[in-house]
């Protein structure tokens, strides 16, 4: 492929995103489309390999922060073959032939420059196939909310690219080995252009692997790349929320060519308990409370998540929806200490009243019919 096939080509184009989509847009769209192209589920669909080859290598690109920009900008300046420019009198125009410009004929040699720019989107002109970063791997786990609370050790079942088992990522058929590339000669990249603008890009003969399979192995159809399940006990740490996301770094896809294992993104959730909530590092609990408890106030037992119960003082007079704090026996903080349990009163009126209760509410009432508490509502209803 020559260096104008690879600027012209629409990377975007390709995964079917917009040029301003997000990092996680690209992802999110690459991940789909990979799952309905890939060979495993089209064996024997040549066209559906294609696809799903054009579709990693959009993907390659777009997915590193760098590799994108520079091919941005090499878009912007090349892909329509000529530059817009003042003539001799400050307006005008012209226009050269972008095969040009790859095969040295604007002039002599030198570095840097422009060179550099397409030199940084494909690897830079080295003559060995650069390692690859493995790819991040995203998974789900849902916790009770007492081990989101404390931590806890959970196993993962994870499926990810890794090399192909049954050819040991050789991409061969058992009893076969790949021959070395005779036009990158092993390198996976071939050199485009002379001087200043020569060109560093993926062979496009072995896909940058630098190998020729000319006997495909069965399982991974030549790309030494199968999906692989494996289950890993994963450390969830203490205080974790719901719907938090966890990076595990070195803990996805292993590399290429000795390139460093991606990461796996946990996403977390967390199953409510009947009893507790949550508010950040605070658990919450609302706790009962009689009349009498209330107005004339006492110590009153409270729950507290995995440990023993604690006892507040409930001051006389307390209102429904107060909040007493009981400190140290919340969730677990990042630091060891743990958050503060939030207890809310809640003033319980009995539904029937009856006998001897019943004789001294009544006689309470009496006690207290002067006691009006809505007379500073109607004041204020009436401006007074």
């Amino acid at each position: 492929m020559s260096g104008k096939d690879y600027v012209e080509k629409d990377y975007y184009k390709v995964l079917g995103v917009p040029k301003d989509a997000s990092a996680t847009e690209i992802k999110k769209t690459y991940r789909k489309l990979a799952r309905e192209f890939h060979p495993d589920a089209n064996k024997g669909d040549t066209k559906a390999e294609e696809r799903f080859k054009d579709i990693s290598e959009a993907y390659d690109v777009l997915s590193d922060e760098k590799r994108r920009k520079e091919y941005d900008e090499a878009r912007s300046l090349f892909a329509n073959g000529g530059f817009r420019s003042g003539g001799p009198g400050g307006t005008g125009s012209y226009s050269f032939d972008f095969g040009d410009l790859f095969n040295g004929s604007q002039g002599g040699g030198g570095s840097g420059g422009i060179g550099d720019v397409f030199g940084g989107l494909f690897n830079r002109g080295g003559r060995q196939a650069q390692p690859r970063r493995g790819s991040d791997v995203e998974t789900e786990v849902t916790l009770s909310f007492e081990e989101a609370v404390d931590g806890a050790t959970v196993p993962l079942r994870m499926t990810s690219q890794a090399p192909c088992r049954l050819c040991n990522g050789t991409g061969a058929k058992s009893g076969t080995t790949p021959r070395v590339c005779p036009t990158c000669v092993g390198s996976g990249t071939v050199s485009r252009g002379q001087g200043a603008f020569a060109l560093s890009e993926p062979c496009r003969d072995c896909r940058g692997r630098g190998m020729i399979v000319d006997d495909p192995c069965t399982d991974c159809h030549g790309s030494g790349r199968a999906s692989s399940a494996r289950t890993m006990q994963v450390r969830i740490p203490a205080g974790v929320q719901d719907a938090q996301r966890i990076r595990l770094k070195g803990k996805g896809a292993q590399g290429e060519r000795g390139g460093q294992p991606g990461d796996l993104y946990v996403s977390v959730h967390v199953d409510p308990h009947p009893v507790f909530g949550r508010k950040g590092d605070n658990l919450t609990v609302t706790v009962p409370v009689t009349f009498p408890e209330a107005a004339l106030g006492g110590t009153i037992e409270v729950p507290t998540l995995n440990g023993p119960s604690v006892k507040l003082k409930l001051p006389p007079g307390s209102a429904n929806g107060l909040t007493l704090r009981a400190r140290g026996k919340g969730a677990t903080r990042k630091d060891g200490t743990r958050g503060d349990l939030l207890v809310t009163v809640e003033v319980v009126v009995p539904q029937t009243v009856t006998g001897d209760a019943l004789t001294a509410l009544e006689q309470y009432r009496e006690a207290t019919a002067s006691d009006d508490p809505r007379a500073a509502l109607f004041r204020a209803a009436k401006g007074a």
